[in-house]
């Protein structure tokens, strides 16, 4: 199983209500579901990986985050993921508003586009990077807004989002990321895992 799910799974706490928000296939939560006593569901966007989710017999319903969570009341979940779909959204920072309004906690990984091979493929060959945690080409690619982990401590320093936790992920390797390790570990992830509350 991916290192990030067992990191994921170790944040959230037993006997606790959570949404996974862009869930896709289901794979996360259905990890969650086998691994965790909680109440889990999830919504996601598209029609395919919402019918393959409740096909594995799971709480999904399909929606757009950036208009549907507005229909959740407040803290009616103790944690929201948003795995590696934030740089895919048009306007980031209303997800972000709306997951810390919803959930009481919330679970966000980005893929770090700060990542060295990333800025070593960009300057030798001069094309966007394709990597494990950012696999399409550039026309393909679902990310709008390339973040790295540097981008994502700055935007929760910068609005008063507290940082509970911060880990740098890279080979299945797991650190701590703080303020004085940050321009290192920005260069030396590939993916960001942070549990931030408002």
């Amino acid at each position: 199983m991916k290192q990030e799910f067992k990191i994921i799974s170790d944040f959230i706490e037993k006997n606790t209500r959570v949404l996974d928000v862009g869930c896709g296939d289901g794979t996360l939560i259905e990890f969650l579901q086998n691994n965790k006593e909680i109440d889990i569901r999830g919504i996601e966007i598209s029609k395919e990986n919402s019918q393959k989710c409740v096909s594995k017999g799971l709480t999904v319903i399909e929606g757009d985050a950036e208009k549907d969570l507005s229909q959740f009341p407040d803290k009616s979940f103790d944690f929201v993921i948003l795995s590696q779909t934030l740089q895919a959204f048009l306007n980031p920072e209303i997800v972000i508003q709306e997951l810390l309004r919803v959930g009481k906690k919330a679970i966000v990984t980005v893929p770090n586009f700060g990542f060295w091979k990333v800025r070593l493929h960009l300057l030798m060959k001069g094309t966007m990077p394709i990597t494990k945690n950012l696999p399409d080409e550039w026309y393909n690619t679902p990310n709008l807004h390339m973040c790295t982990i540097k981008d994502f401590y700055k935007f929760c320093y910068e609005r008063d989002i507290k940082l509970d936790k911060a880990l740098a992920l890279r080979d299945e390797k797991i650190s701590t990321i703080n303020k004085s390790n940050l321009n290192i570990k920005n260069l030396s992830a590939e993916l960001g895992i942070f549990l931030i509350e408002k």
